[in-house]
C-alpha cells in the first residue's frame, strides 16, 4: 500500500425532497464548502463502500439503503495546494458521484479535524456556495433529474 492518497474519490450529495442539500464547511479552508467527499482507500474496490464510510465518517449517518450511484464520474485537476498529498507526477482525480435522499433535515455529528459547520440549503443556493465545480454539476445534476423547483 502507498503512503500517497489514491487519486480516486466519491462525492455524496446529501439531499432532502423538501429541497434542501446538505453542505459542510471545511476545517482547513473555512471558504471551501462542499458535499460528503473522500478518498477511497487503497483496500476499496467499490466506490460504494467509500462512498458509506465517508457518509458515516463526516456526518455520522450510517446508511443501509437509499444510496444512490449515478454511475457519473468527474475527473479533475489536483490543486496545488494538495499535491503533496499524492504520488508525484499525479495530476488528476478520478471521482465517483453518489447521492443520498433523506426524508426531512437531520443533526448530523461532523468530525471537527475535517468540518467546521454544516447547513440545510435549497438546491440553487447549494450550488452556489459550493466551491468545487464537480459539486455544483452534482448538484445541478440532481435538482434537474428530480424534478425540483429551480
Amino acid at each position: 500500500m502507498s503512503k500517497h492518497k489514491r487519486p480516486e474519490s466519491v462525492l455524496v450529495v446529501v439531499y432532502t425532497r423538501a429541497d434542501t442539500v446538505l453542505l459542510l464547511q471545511r476545517s482547513d479552508k473555512t471558504d471551501f464548502w462542499q458535499s460528503v467527499t473522500g478518498s477511497m482507500r487503497w483496500d476499496e474496490s467499490d466506490p460504494e463502500v467509500t462512498a458509506r464510510r465517508e457518509l458515516s465518517e463526516e456526518t455520522g449517518l450510517v446508511v443501509n439503503d437509499g444510496l444512490r450511484n449515478w454511475e457519473k464520474t468527474f475527473r479533475f485537476q489536483i490543486l496545488p495546494q494538495w499535491a503533496h498529498r499524492y504520488a508525484p507526477g499525479t495530476k488528476e482525480n478520478l471521482e465517483h458521484m453518489f447521492a443520498l435522499e433523506l426524508p426531512e433535515e437531520v443533526m448530523i455529528t461532523m468530525n471537527p479535524l475535517e468540518h467546521a459547520a454544516f447547513v440545510w440549503l435549497s438546491f440553487a443556493e447549494a450550488s452556489q456556495r459550493v466551491t468545487s465545480w464537480t459539486n455544483r454539476e452534482a448538484i445541478d445534476l440532481i435538482q434537474a433529474t428530480c424534478n425540483f423547483a429551480a
